[in-house]
């Protein structure tokens, strides 16, 4: 058995949602992090503590802080305990982290870090492959396109098929730098697409320049291709701002369901 309770431990500290309502209990802690109920800088509470705040055995309490460790949220040190690490520190590209940011994303402004790395990289990784894509990236990309088009009523596809089109792109690039930033930009490259996909009135204007952004690799016209990448992104800032818009109108409480309850 996970749970701990009954087991003797004061009940001050029990929560007041069991952890698998936020489905397990590292989504539990990294949540209480990213809303600062643990600030950077500050220690956790010790392991029989967090056992008893957040209802499960030593073991999982363990193999939560090592996957928090993992992602540079938490350091463990001896005879000190596990500190809340720096914003500065966390791998804010890996997926989870993103999801566990979730509700804060806002600010730690990493939608906006991402746009700007993109306006760096992808104008020029466009004008690469208007030179060096092969028939089949541009077939890649042609088809990317067609499933946007065909799913401009469904955020959720649509985000796949943009997700899909921009990593053929900086693949289509040739250039290996931009290929491994594809790699590591996936989850964060996920993350915006959504947050302006979803915030967009219509698709139709990112519809329009994707496609003329394959046909512009078609005939090898890089000042074409690199000015359709810029309208792209110009495109994403317009939706990324309607989106921080309708983040001010909902910004939740900084505590979480459970900060209360656990509270010392």
């Amino acid at each position: 058995m996970d749970s701990v309770e009954g087991q003797g431990h004061g009940s001050s500290t029990q929560p007041a949602r069991r952890p698998r309502v936020r489905k397990n209990v590292t989504a539990s802690i990294a949540a209480h992090i990213c809303s600062e109920h643990y600030p950077s800088g500050s220690t956790l509470p010790r392991e029989n503590d967090l056992c008893t705040i957040y209802g499960v055995s030593r073991t999982v309490i363990r193999e939560s802080l090592k996957v928090l460790e993992s992602k540079g949220l938490v350091r463990g040190k001896p005879r000190i305990g596990t500190t809340v690490c720096d914003r500065d520190d966390w791998n804010i590209l890996d997926q989870d982290v993103l999801e566990w940011m979730g509700p804060y994303i806002a600010k730690f402004d990493i939608l906006g870090s991402i746009l700007e790395a993109r306006r760096t990289i992808e104008p020029a990784a466009a004008e690469y492959a208007a030179e060096r894509a092969t028939a089949q990236e541009i077939a890649d990309l042609d088809n990317a396109w067609r499933q946007m088009r065909d799913s401009a009523d469904d955020p959720e596809r649509f985000t796949e098929a943009d997700l899909a089109f921009h990593n053929v792109l900086l693949s289509a690039s040739h250039n290996q730098v931009f290929r491994r930033l594809s790699s590591a930009m996936h989850a964060g490259l996920r993350y915006v697409l959504h947050a302006s996909n979803v915030a967009a009135r219509s698709r139709d204007d990112a519809i329009v320049v994707h496609g003329e952004l394959v046909e512009a690799l078609r005939l090898r016209d890089r000042a074409v291709a690199r000015d359709c990448a810029h309208r792209m992104l110009d495109l994403a800032a317009r939706d990324l701002a309607v989106e921080r818009r309708l983040d001010d109108g909902r910004k939740p409480n900084s505590e979480t369901p459970t900060s209360a309850a656990t509270r010392r």
